[in-house]
């Protein structure tokens, strides 16, 4: 059984639905809800929850009338109140007001808080069977197999909600399970995808951040020229869909206009096409199993003029190869490199470490936490949460001479 449903259904949503935001005031959240926004008759906001900016939280809460609030930050509490004066919103801070938010009835739940901070709202939402439209990576990432078990023991339906596997999840709908070959993730190659290995290497913060396609917070662009960005999909691409390593591929495609490809047994690949705009995935998480009226600008492919794909280059970009030895290892190893990563990336954002250094002190650590036994299955959240705290402490161990090295 799997969480995800592989095929559409012919049920249809009637009425208003109830509609949860983990993580409002985000890119993702900012997304869903210029969504909402275009269709208010046909949603209904339960809940919402943002991190630490009360002004943005409160006011898309008396926008969307909105029956709950909660901000993450639990010193932001009395900013929340006083945001909310006047109104009849319920509200809350701290982490067991968002996992509130999750738990309250709405049929549909965003979640898209980042970091492992989403993983226990997200389980909230998953374990009173909710469809949760999934945009937190840390859930699959960190604890993929317990994740999706307690989904399939909930009857929760999982539907991805980043545009990768959102499009693996539209093209899966053309066959059955025993018939695909294998997947295909497609990477635009981010700023550095023709770059020398001793440029990337030196490559500068303002560079990294040049992302060619996409407009995305700091932490994941930086992640899509690393490429650790892809490795993390691979790994969420894994868990999803019941897929072994050998099942995915990764292919460059600098347009960012084909999103993923599935190959079935006949060899017939059928693949997902959009503009690189979040508001795509997000619809058809939206509205399944139907679609919704988007919000996107349609694909003009005569004025695109073409579509090119490289194979991905594992010397250059090291990253992308350490998730595939993450994935096969298994027992929390895909939790270390996730957790390493985020402190590898902190690190050169603070210039602590050269860019091509992300990749070295993320192989340093998972092979240090394999070499000392740390591999063992996670059963539980705190499992989970246990495990990255303790990777990125051995990550920020490693890390001066990691530094030292390089310079």
């Amino acid at each position: 059984m799997s969480a995800v449903p592989l095929k559409n259904t012919d049920a249809a949503h009637d009425g208003v639905r109830g509609i949860t935001v983990l993580g409002a005031t985000g890119s993702i959240g900012d997304s869903t809800m210029d969504l909402l926004r275009a269709a208010p008759e046909k949603y209904r906001v339960e809940a919402l929850t943002g991190n630490a900016n009360v002004a943005g939280l409160a006011k898309l809460a008396k926008e969307f009338n909105a029956r709950f609030v909660a901000v993450a930050d639990p010193a932001r509490l009395g900013e929340l109140r006083a945001a909310l004066a006047g109104t009849d919103i319920a509200y809350g801070a701290g982490e067991s007001a968002v996992i509130e938010a999750a738990s309250r009835p709405a049929d549909w739940v965003m979640a898209a808080i980042s970091g492992a901070a989403g993983l226990k709202p997200a389980l909230a939402a998953v374990d009173r069977g909710a469809t949760v439209a999934l945009a937190n990576k840390e859930c699959l990432v960190c604890a993929g197999d317990f994740f999706m078990s307690r989904a399939v023991a909930s009857g929760a339906c999982i539907l991805p909600a980043d545009s990768e596997h959102n499009a693996l999840f539209q093209a899966l709908a053309s066959g059955n399970r025993h018939e695909l070959t294998r997947v295909i993730i497609t990477a635009s190659g981010g700023p550095f995808r023709t770059w020398s290995a001793a440029d990337i290497e030196q490559a500068t913060l303002a560079q990294a951040l040049k992302h060619p396609n996409w407009s995305m917070g700091q932490k994941i662009t930086i992640d899509s020229a690393s490429m650790m960005n892809k490795g993390l999909e691979v790994i969420e691409a894994s868990y999803l869909f019941a897929l072994s390593p050998d099942e995915i591929d990764v292919l460059v495609h600098p347009q960012s206009i084909v999103h993923g490809m599935v190959e079935f047994a006949d060899h017939s690949v059928v693949a997902q096409l959009g503009a690189p705009d979040m508001r795509i995935p997000i619809a058809h998480c939206l509205g399944w199993p139907d679609r919704i009226v988007g919000r996107a600008a349609r694909l003009d492919l005569a004025k695109i003029g073409q579509l090119t794909f490289e194979a991905p280059d594992f010397e250059r970009f090291p990253g992308l190869r350490l998730a595939y030895d993450a994935l096969r290892a298994g027992n929390g190893a895909t939790t270390v490199y996730n957790a390493a990563n985020e402190i590898a990336v902190a690190a050169f954002i603070a210039q602590k470490i050269r860019f091509g250094a992300i990749a070295r002190l993320v192989e340093d650590t998972l092979n240090g936490w394999i070499r000392a036994g740390n591999l063992a299955p996670l059963s539980s959240a705190d499992d989970a949460i246990a495990v990255d705290h303790n990777a990125r402490k051995m990550a920020a161990t490693l890390l001066p001479q990691i530094a030292a090295k390089a310079s």
